[in-house]
């Protein structure tokens, strides 16, 4: 019987603490004062929501000692992360394992666009937290557009760098039914009513997005309002040349409350719409044995990114990072200069 992978972790965290050396750690740290105004501080309180992180949140990097009015400010955004942290003389930057530490975020994990407005976070649909942004009359300064979340390398996926992340743990998939497809060597796109996006929100023109286009404005007013369809876009080669049928293929779909739909419910959105599907390796109950056998080196190299793993139902953006996972060949990009700024931009064959 093949031995499993323990997890691979090259990002390292800080040190995790228990919340009483939390506690301790962060006042003393802080001198027993309120960062901002040096009054006394109501507690050692956490700059991310500790709900955003696997582990709670529990580290000094992610704690402040606050006073009971710009705890509150906190709560409500007026104050950014950057600048408690600049207060607390933090200089490292502590995020959850599926955000981007270069981005910046508020504190319920809404992203902040280039356009000062904010994209809907895992946690802006709480009630409590709905209930923060009301009082701190904020909820106009929030769009529909989403980044695409950040997926976790599965323990034994080999194409993993430093700055990539591991899931914690497999256990969200151990007797659940999955659904393995190929993970597909183009660019991450998402289509919904009012917009055709790459995974960078503020995408500029280029040319290989011209046919995507093209082909999202037959469909583009059947998407239900504040929905997205995510899919690649493998008009360009990059480092694999395929031989497609249509240029996109289509992997989940989203609802306007950050739901993505089950593996059954997207296809039968997909067929409805004319999308074509991410090709599926494996539909079964969650076995790691026969889903690593999916890729073979010799076999596959030349031709395969790798595979994506999801659990087959139904789940909410919150629980992304425990629910996907990918597979990514070793030295699967080859090239020095990204594909974008090749001048001569080769399509890929439609057969």
């Amino acid at each position: 019987m093949k031995t499993k992978t323990p997890p691979r972790q090259l990002w390292r965290t800080p040190e995790l603490l228990t919340p009483d050396r939390f506690r301790s750690s962060v006042l003393k740290r802080d001198n027993h004062c309120c960062v901002f105004c040096h009054q006394k501080p109501v507690n050692a309180y956490h700059i991310i929501e500790q709900r955003a992180f696997p582990s709670g949140g529990f580290y000094l990097e992610n704690g402040a000692a606050l006073c009971e009015q710009h705890r509150q400010d906190c709560e409500m955004t007026l104050i950014s992360l950057d600048d408690v942290r600049k207060a607390a003389g933090i200089d490292s930057v502590c995020v959850p394992p599926d955000w981007y530490e270069d981005e910046k975020f508020d504190r319920w994990g809404n992203l902040y666009l280039p356009t000062g407005m904010r994209s809907k976070g895992e946690l802006f649909y709480d009630p409590a937290v709905q209930h923060i942004l009301k009082q701190a009359g904020v909820l106009d300064q929030f769009t529909d557009l989403q980044k695409y979340p950040r997926t976790l390398h599965a323990p034994w996926s080999e194409g993993i760098h430093d700055d990539d992340r591991v899931i914690a743990s497999m256990a969200a998939f151990t007797g659940k039914r999955v659904v393995v497809t190929e993970k597909m060597d183009g660019e991450n796109t998402t289509l919904m009513q009012h917009i055709c996006h790459a995974r960078s929100l503020d995408s500029r023109h280029h040319s290989s997005r011209d046919w995507v286009k093209n082909f999202w404005a037959r469909f583009k007013h059947d998407i239900p309002l504040g929905w997205r369809i995510c899919g690649e876009n493998l008009f360009a080669q990059h480092s694999i040349r395929y031989k497609l049928d249509t240029y996109f293929h289509g992997f989940n779909v989203w609802n306007e409350m950050n739901y993505c739909l089950s593996w059954a419910d997207t296809l039968e959105y997909f067929d409805l719409l004319g999308i074509k599907p991410v090709k599926v390796l494996y539909e079964g109950i969650y076995d790691e044995e026969k889903i690593r056998a999916l890729y073979n080196s010799k076999e596959h190299r030349e031709s395969c990114e790798g595979y994506v793993i999801r659990v087959a139902k139904a789940f909410h953006l919150s629980q992304f990072r425990n629910v996907v996972a990918k597979f990514v060949r070793a030295g699967h990009v080859q090239t020095g200069k990204h594909w974008m700024y090749d001048s001569d931009i080769k399509p890929n064959e439609l057969v």
